[in-house]
């Protein structure tokens, strides 16, 4: 079963596999009582507030504020204390119990992610009466946007950085068009040294060998598996030329792009 670390602030979470949904909908506390006290033996439990409050976690307080975001583990001792009528969305799942760990806060500020988790969350409760498999589809994808917020920095799976995702964002959207650095960082919203440093840093390369080992993987891709043509292929990597097109896969992929689709390369 996935843990708290040792300090009692963070959870591992295993997302290679969907969870399995147990209930989830819109929870109404601080009417009967300003207090709740209990476990989810087996479950966990992922809430996303909309009011002020107190949350306890195995003895560890957590502050809640409307848009922030918590998962409790199974079995953990949960005690809310609440300021009047509070309403959060909630989920109670179970996760596999092999996979990649990844270390979470129990409690984060979903900032701008919050019209997004809230979305997912209110999809996912409109789905699941009728379609249990879509509502767990769009709570495996909340919790992946949850384990994104923010990772301790230097473990695997840190998140990358706001800019450099909307700069990645940018060029897998116009790899079939041509693609500048200046325009790229431009769509990122940063200037041009900014994006070569930050690119550098997040990635280990350049942009520009990003977008040419991009291209490259999906021309392979298409070569593969598609009946397009050579030279329809060449244009939706952005490369227009056959000759140059040529030569970029006799450069990165070991061959030309006959023998990439016939797979001798």
């Amino acid at each position: 079963m996935s843990t708290t670390e040792p300090n009692g602030l963070h959870v591992q979470l295993r997302l290679d596999l969907p969870p399995r949904v147990a209930n989830l909908g819109v929870g109404v506390h601080g009417t009967n009582g300003l207090r709740d006290v209990f476990r989810l033996p087996d479950l966990w439990q992922l809430h996303l507030y909309r009011y002020a409050a107190e949350l306890t976690v195995d003895g560890v307080v957590h502050t809640i504020r409307p848009g922030r975001v918590s998962l409790v583990r199974p079995g953990a001792a949960v005690e809310f204390r609440y300021g009047g009528r509070s309403e959060h969305l909630y989920v109670h799942f179970a996760l596999p119990e092999s996979g990649n760990p990844l270390t979470v806060p129990v409690m984060q500020d979903a900032g701008a992610e919050t019209p997004v988790l809230s979305d997912l969350l209110q999809q996912a409760v409109a789905a699941a009466p009728r379609s249990p498999a879509r509502a767990a589809a769009e709570v495996w994808a909340a919790l992946w946007r949850v384990a994104g917020l923010a990772t301790p920095a230097g473990r695997t799976g840190e998140r990358v950085h706001a800019a450099a995702a909307a700069a990645v964002a940018h060029i897998e959207a116009h790899l079939a068009g041509p693609l500048t650095v200046p325009e790229v960082a431009a769509a990122a919203g940063i200037s041009h040294n900014h994006l070569i440093r930050l690119f550098r840093a997040e990635t280990g390369g350049t942009v520009v060998a990003y977008i040419r080992r991009r291209r490259m993987e999906r021309a392979r891709h298409l070569l593969r598996e598609s009946t397009l043509s050579i030279p329809a292929v060449a244009a939706l990597v952005g490369i227009g030329d056959l000759q140059a097109f040529n030569k970029a896969c006799r450069r990165e992929l070991g061959g030309s792009p006959r023998a990439i689709r016939g797979g001798s390369s």
